[in-house]
C-alpha cells in the first residue's frame, strides 16, 4: 500500500544516522570559520544555534510539564498514556526539514548576509507582528480546519492527534506536508521584513523562539494562566490561547482551531465555550490544593497526622512505591529529564556525561533541601498508584551522618 504524498519522512528509517544530514551545514560552518566577524557564511552558524535553542525550548517545556511534584494539580488530561518512542513523536525529523528550509531560503532568495543585519529593527518587529496577525493567524486557522476534514485528517493530521496526552514535542509531531505549511506560516513574518530592509537578528531569533514557546505551551498539558487574569481583562482571552484552550481541541477535534489567537475561532464560529469553564475549574483546584497544602504542613509541624484530599488531581494514592536514586547516571533516566532516554530501557549513554556537573549540583541541592516527591503515577484496575522518590543517592545510605536525614525525610512524608 502506497502512502499519500508528503505523509512520511524520507529519513524516518535512518534512526540516529539521520543526524548525519546536518554534516554539510556543520562542515561549512567550521571550514569557513563562520564565527569570525564579518564572515558571509555566518548564516550556517546561526541556523545551528537556532536549532539548538529550539530544541532547548521544547525540552524545557517537556521537563516542566512532567515534573508532577510541581504540575500535577494543573494537569488538564488526568490520565497518563505511555507509547513507544517511535509512536511518541519524532520531533527531530521535522527540525531537520525546518533547518533545510532555512538554509535553502537564504541561498535561493539571496537575502542579505547576516553580517549586514542589525541586532534590532523596531519597524521590522512591528511589521512582523502585523503580518502574523493578518496573514499567519488566519492562514493557519483555515488550513487547520481543512486538515480536520475527510482524507486530509486520516492521511495527514491524524498523526498529530495520535498522541492521546499532548506533550511539548507533540507540537512538532506532524507530517512533511504540515511542516511545509507551518514553515510558510512562520516564514511570512520573517521574510517580508528582511526583503524590505527591516530584518534583524532579534526578529529572527525572537519570532522563531516565541513561536515555538507558545506552541509548546499549548501542548504542555499544564495550565499556566490564572483564570483571574481573564476575569480582570476579559478581552485578553481572545488574543492569547491557553493550554486548556488547545487541549479542548485535542479532546473534541471540532473546535478551537486557532494558532495563538482565539479571536479567529470566535469569528469562524468554532470557539468551544466550555473552554473557559474548564480553565476556571483547573485554576480553582490549584488554589484549593495550595490551601490544603498549607493546612497539611501545619498539621505535620504540630505532629497531627491525618489524610486529606486536595482537589481531584491530589487524591490519596492506594499504593505508593518508594524509590531512591542509585547514581548520577541512573538519575538522568527519570521521565521528566530526557524523553529520548527515559522512554527506552536504561543504558549508559556517553552523551549524558556532559550533564554530570549539573547533576552533581542538583544532587547537593536535593541533599540539603529536598523531601520525598512524586515522580510518576498511573491507574491500574481503578486504583491510584504513585512512585515517590527519596531524594538520596545510593552512596548516601552508607554515610553514618546521612542516615538520620534519610529517616527524617521518610517520617515527614508518612
Amino acid at each position: 500500500m502506497t502512502s499519500a504524498p508528503f505523509s512520511s519522512w524520507p529519513w524516518e528509517n535512518l534512526g540516529v544516522y539521520k543526524y548525519v544530514l546536518y554534516g554539510p551545514l556543520i562542515a561549512k560552518a567550521f571550514t569557513s570559520k563562520a564565527w569570525e566577524f564579518g564572515n558571509p557564511n555566518k548564516w550556517c552558524l546561526h541556523i545551528l544555534i537556532l536549532f539548538a535553542l529550539r530544541g532547548a525550548v521544547h525540552q524545557l517545556w517537556y521537563t516542566f510539564s512532567n515534573m508532577l511534584f510541581l504540575t500535577r494539580r494543573r494537569r488538564i488530561f488526568r490520565q497518563r498514556r505511555f507509547r513507544s518512542n517511535r509512536q511518541r513523536m519524532d520531533w527531530y525529523a521535522g527540525q531537520l526539514f525546518n533547518t533545510a528550509m532555512l538554509d535553502r531560503s537564504h541561498e535561493s532568495l539571496h537575502l542579505p548576509a547576516l553580517r549586514d543585519l542589525p541586532q534590532w529593527d523596531v519597524w521590522g518587529i512591528l511589521l512582523a507582528f502585523f503580518l502574523h496577525v493578518t496573514i499567519s493567524e488566519p492562514l493557519f486557522y483555515f488550513v487547520h480546519r481543512a486538515f480536520h476534514r475527510g482524507h486530509l485528517f486520516s492521511l495527514y493530521h491524524s498523526l498529530h492527534h495520535s498522541s492521546k496526552v499532548p506533550q511539548s514535542f507533540t507540537a512538532g509531531f506532524a507530517t512533511p506536508l504540515e511542516h511545509l505549511i507551518l514553515s510558510v506560516v512562520m516564514g511570512v513574518p520573517l521574510l517580508v521584513p528582511c526583503l524590505v530592509g527591516n530584518g534583524s537578528l532579534g526578529l529572527i531569533y525572537g519570532y522563531v523562539l516565541l513561536f515555538d514557546f507558545l506552541r509548546c505551551m499549548g501542548h504542555s498539558n499544564v495550565e499556566v494562566f490564572p483564570h483571574k487574569l481573564f476575569e480582570a481583562l476579559p478581552l485578553l482571552k481572545y488574543f492569547i490561547y491557553t493550554p486548556t484552550y488547545h487541549s479542548v481541541h485535542h479532546m473534541e477535534k471540532n473546535s478551537n482551531f486557532c494558532l495563538f489567537m482565539p479571536l479567529f475561532d470566535l469569528l469562524g464560529g468554532t470557539l468551544d465555550n466550555k473552554t473557559w469553564k474548564l480553565h476556571k475549574e483547573i485554576s480553582l483546584e490549584v488554589f484549593t490544593s495550595l490551601v490544603s497544602t498549607v493546612v497539611h504542613v501545619w498539621r505535620m509541624v504540630t505532629e497531627e497526622r491525618s489524610k486529606f484530599l486536595a482537589g481531584r488531581n491530589d487524591q490519596v494514592p492506594d499504593f505508593v512505591f518508594l524509590a531512591h536514586v542509585l547514581d548520577l547516571v541512573s538519575a538522568m533516566h527519570v521521565q521528566f529529564i530526557f524523553r529520548w532516554h527515559s522512554s527506552m530501557p536504561f543504558a549508559v549513554k556517553p552523551l549524558l556525561l556532559v550533564f554530570w556537573p549539573v547533576a552533581i549540583v542538583i544532587m547537593l541541592c536535593m541533599w540539603a533541601w529536598s523531601k520525598t516527591f512524586l515522580v510518576s503515577m498511573y491507574r491500574l484496575r481503578g486504583r491510584l498508584h504513585q512512585i515517590w522518590a527519596v531524594p538520596r543517592f545510593g552512596f548516601q545510605y552508607f554515610l553514618p551522618f546521612a542516615k538520620d536525614g534519610i529517616i527524617t525525610t521518610l517520617n515527614l512524608q508518612s
